[in-house]
């Protein structure tokens, strides 16, 4: 061991004729393990956050989507999106429809997004309909003419379509009072043109289906039917709105994007996901930002105590400082002496601040033991996603602030005249 490090550790660990410089020094070592922990708990909140939500929102949505500038749809485009399949980095692709409507069942009703696809070819690109509390999405796979029965209550020898199959979110579902097998009314804005002007068009659908995604916004104003019965519903022919695509690489979606509207030609243009949720994301990180320094102040504060004790040490010690310095200890040495204590001060509580962080941060991970209104945070519980590198930072701003509150009484310690401070012994 250094002479240097021997002596602090002494130091701290020997008794003192002023027991509140020992107070002190606990109360440092509290503190900075206070903010410590305070710091790596709360970064594993808001990591845990932006990861909840990216996960949440990238299962429920396209990394890229291309669409047509002046919105009249996409004509033909079948082989249109069997060439931009091929694009690179494109793992997944598929056509949709989207189109506001209100459902109904009863005398409850509630504005809905209702989505037209192909399963096979949505389940590439969004994992919604893998997460179903009730029901199947089979009926969505059934092709219209496959599905025909007779009418409840006719003659049993004509048969009619049966009710168009819809698929809608859970919150959503408790809130129109259906389950599955329930029928409801879903009205079109587009409405139909008669002699007695505009009116709205609705189509009877057999919910076949419930999802719960968990997260807030879809569970509760989002619905998926065949892309040939929203075809039909909104009056639009063999159209679809827009393409969706999956990548192997999300990060890549503004550079994919722009390679499909290349590839689609002129009249196009691509959105993301980047693009869509980048204002939750920069406030996420502004979030972050805020949080680090206000919670660092804690650890700011410990620095003080640091700060003063060393002082109160510097104090105490002058003789046994002044006695080391006349048997040929040098300046420098000194300083580093109580540079080293400060140091291991902060080290000790950075150190039981990072054990007792992250142990709360995987507790709280594993056991999800604080829960959230879904309707305000989109999700039901508190999120945990401790880092390793949040940690390092965290513990290397807590030893950098401990060795700055060093620098004052360090080098009042150096400046101590052996013949002053030991005239009167």
């Amino acid at each position: 061991m250094r002479f240097e490090l021997f002596i602090a550790a002494r130091y701290l660990r020997a008794k003192r004729r002023q027991a509140v410089i020992g107070v002190i020094t606990a109360i440092s070592i509290i503190g900075v393990a206070a903010g410590v922990a305070s710091l790596i708990i709360a970064l594993a909140i808001n990591n845990g956050f932006r990861q909840d939500l990216q996960e949440r929102l990238l299962g429920s949505q396209a990394h890229v989507q291309l669409m047509r500038v002046e919105d009249t749809g996409v004509r033909d485009w079948r082989p249109l999106l069997d060439k931009l399949k091929k694009t690179p980095h494109v793992i997944g692709a598929a056509p949709a429809i989207y189109e506001e409507v209100l459902v109904s069942r009863g005398s409850r009703a509630k504005g809905v997004m209702l989505k037209g696809i192909v399963p096979d070819d949505e389940n590439k690109i969004s994992s919604v309909l893998n997460h179903l509390s009730a029901g199947s999405t089979d009926a969505l796979k059934m092709p219209a003419k496959q599905t025909l029965q007779p009418l409840q209550g006719s003659d049993s020898t004509l048969p009619a379509p049966e009710l168009a199959p819809i698929v809608l979110g859970k919150d959503l579902a408790d809130d129109l009072g259906v389950t599955v097998g329930s029928v409801v009314l879903v009205t079109s804005p587009q409405g139909e043109l008669t002699p007695f002007g505009l009116v709205p068009k609705y189509v009877r659908f057999k919910v076949v289906g419930i999802f719960n995604s968990g997260f807030y916004d879809y569970d509760t104003s989002w619905g998926f039917t065949r892309l040939t019965d929203s075809q039909r519903l909104f009056g639009l022919g063999d159209v679809v709105s827009v393409f969706e695509f999956k990548l192997d690489d999300l990060y890549l979606a503004p550079q994919v994007g722009e390679t499909l509207e290349e590839e689609a030609g002129a009249g196009f243009q691509t959105t993301n996901w980047i693009e869509q949720n980048k204002a939750l994301f920069r406030a996420l990180r502004l979030e972050r930002l805020v949080t680090f320094i206000t919670i660092g102040l804690i650890v700011a504060v410990a620095a003080l105590n640091i700060l003063i004790s060393l002082i109160m040490m510097v104090m105490e010690k002058t003789k046994d400082i002044a006695v080391l310095m006349s048997m040929g200890c040098r300046r420098s040495q000194v300083r580093r002496i109580f540079i080293m204590q400060g140091v291991l001060i902060g080290v000790i509580g950075t150190v039981l601040g990072a054990i007792v962080g992250y142990a709360i941060s995987f507790i709280g991970a594993h056991y999800k033991l604080l829960s959230l209104s879904a309707e305000v945070y989109s999700i039901d519980y508190v999120p945990f996603a401790p880092r390793l590198i949040d940690g390092l930072l965290v513990v290397g701003v807590a030893i950098a602030i401990s060795f700055l509150a060093t620098i004052y009484p360090s080098w009042s310690a150096s400046r101590v005249l052996p013949a002053e401070a030991l005239r009167y012994e």
